[in-house]
């Protein structure tokens, strides 16, 4: 299996990503072609699905970042990790916990939940 933390970087960076073209790219190299994405907010599936979504979230959150409090936890197939969304150095706006599936090295299906969200 790839790198799991690696895969788990790439995926934030695309949450991180505000130009369109550049995403779109991430967005290739980390999910398979007929990924999902489903959290409370929403559910979607393959590149143009996933791309709409996080430009949704970029438009709303607009100057926030994604980062990583500590690394995946990962077997066979399976993530799971937690995120955090706001200003490097503040109390996040908002907490994640995403559990991914890989296939060949890429990700299958996103199962998002949020544990804290703004207001």
């Amino acid at each position: 299996m790839t790198d799991v933390r690696t895969i788990v970087e790439q995926y934030i960076a695309v949450w991180n990503e505000t130009d369109a073209v550049k995403r779109r790219a991430r967005i290739a190299d980390v999910f398979t072609e007929n990924a999902g994405y489903t959290d409370p907010l929403g559910a979607v599936t393959g590149h143009d699905g996933i791309d709409q979504f996080v430009a949704g979230a970029q438009q709303q959150f607009g100057g926030l970042t994604f980062s990583l409090p500590a690394g995946p936890d990962a077997h066979h197939d399976l993530a799971r990790f937690q995120w955090y969304l706001g200003t490097p150095g503040a109390e996040p706006v908002a907490i994640g916990f995403d559990v991914v599936e890989l296939e060949d090295g890429k990700i299958a299906k996103v199962h998002g939940f949020l544990d804290k969200l703004p207001g």
